[in-house]
């Protein structure tokens, strides 16, 4: 589904390198857990995916065909991307999960049927529908967020932290859901998670980033959770130190 062939990118300002040399391959059904500190590049990853950026070196490939080659707002429709603080866009909940299949001038039934479908799998309540951001909580505009790029049945989600803001329960159910239909073989699911008590039922393949090098590739039943987490504490401290 998606292939990154030494993919590098270097800051806009001063010299930083942000990612360096990245090559991977995603197939279809994967899901992907991307795991490592604070500035290892995750993000950056996501938005060369998505085109809100591009590689200073290499190239990326989606479907066999490079997404350079796709127009930016259909590539958009099959790849969504959440970040990790989304925006309403002034809209109420309901014209917010609307909002994508308007622009796609999917038929007003179509529109009502999916956001529908969406609403009752993520258990968003009626209640919220006409509240806009500013009555939100964040948990409450992350799951929002979700269900409008769910509407768009993509064939590649991209998800930024999407459980931080969410209680135990909410998040567990969202996964459950994302697993349905990653299982189903609808949709390819790439999640950047610190949560790795959440993560580790959910995904099948950990990526690890540092310093903007991928520096491991593995099957998650071959993981070892609690050195994992002890080597991402360790890289964090680091992290911390530097900019302290």
């Amino acid at each position: 589904m998606l292939r990154l062939n030494g993919v590098s990118l270097q800051a806009t300002v001063g010299s930083a390198q942000l990612l360096d040399n990245i090559s991977v391959q995603i197939n279809n059904g994967d899901r992907i857990a991307i795991i490592g500190p604070s500035g290892a590049g995750k993000s950056s990853l996501f938005r060369l995916i998505n085109r809100l950026t591009s590689p200073s070196e290499g190239s990326i490939y989606f479907e066999q065909q490079s997404i350079t080659e796709i127009p930016v707002l259909q590539l958009r429709q099959r790849i969504a991307l959440v970040p990790q603080e989304s925006k309403l866009l002034g809209m109420t909940v309901q014209d917010a999960i609307a909002y994508p299949l308007v622009l796609q001038k999917l038929s007003t039934s179509e529109i009502s049927s999916r956001v529908t479908t969406w609403r009752s799998a993520l258990k968003i309540p009626d209640q919220w529908l006409e509240r806009n951001e500013l009555q939100l909580s964040g948990g409450q505009k992350q799951l929002v967020a979700i269900a409008r790029a769910l509407v768009m049945q993509p064939n590649l989600l991209l998800l930024d932290e999407p459980t931080s803001a969410l209680d135990f329960g909410t998040a567990n159910h969202l996964l459950e859901i994302l697993e349905q239909i990653s299982s189903a073989g609808h949709t390819t699911i790439m999640i950047i998670s610190h949560q790795l008590e959440l993560i580790k039922s959910f995904a099948n393949r950990i990526l690890y980033l540092e310093s903007g090098k991928l520096t491991e590739d593995v099957v998650a039943n071959a993981v070892n959770w609690q050195k994992l987490q002890e080597k991402l504490l360790i890289a964090e401290t680091q992290s911390t130190q530097e900019w302290s």
